[in-house]
């Protein structure tokens, strides 16, 4: 199966959870690590409205992905450039945004920070919808 088509695969079975299918799925991706794919997906949701207010949201999502892309790889370097940006674009929401607790996310940003780390399975971040 195509790239394209596992990520057409995870948006259809992520339709119906409240919340835009895109969006859904990238939480599904970022939480079994498949960071790069939880960028993917959201970007397409993001690309549209990049230049309205909500979109620096979208990108912050987008940014802390990639942020673990590059601690995947090893790059502590870009990974932290990334996770500012990320933490820049995603304090406006605070403290809550489309069923998301931006609030927690900005501490565990500043977690990942302030104690650079190397990425593995077991210090993984999670990120999870509030019930609506």
């Amino acid at each position: 199966m195509l790239k394209s088509e596992k990520v057409a695969e995870m948006v259809r079975q992520c339709e119906g959870r409240g919340v835009d299918a895109h969006y859904a799925a990238y939480f599904e991706y970022f939480n079994r690590e498949l960071f790069y794919e939880a960028h993917d997906v959201l970007e397409q949701l993001w690309l549209p409205i990049r230049k309205r207010p909500e979109g620096a949201f979208y990108k912050g999502l987008i940014q802390l992905a990639g942020a673990f892309v590059h601690l995947q790889k090893n790059r502590p370097g870009p990974s932290a450039a990334l996770l500012k940006l990320a933490r820049h674009n995603l304090v406006p929401s605070t403290p809550v945004r489309e069923r998301l607790d931006v609030e927690a996310v900005v501490l565990m940003i500043d977690d990942w920070l302030a104690r650079p780390r190397t990425l593995d399975t077991a210090n993984a971040p999670k990120l999870a919808l509030l019930e609506a």
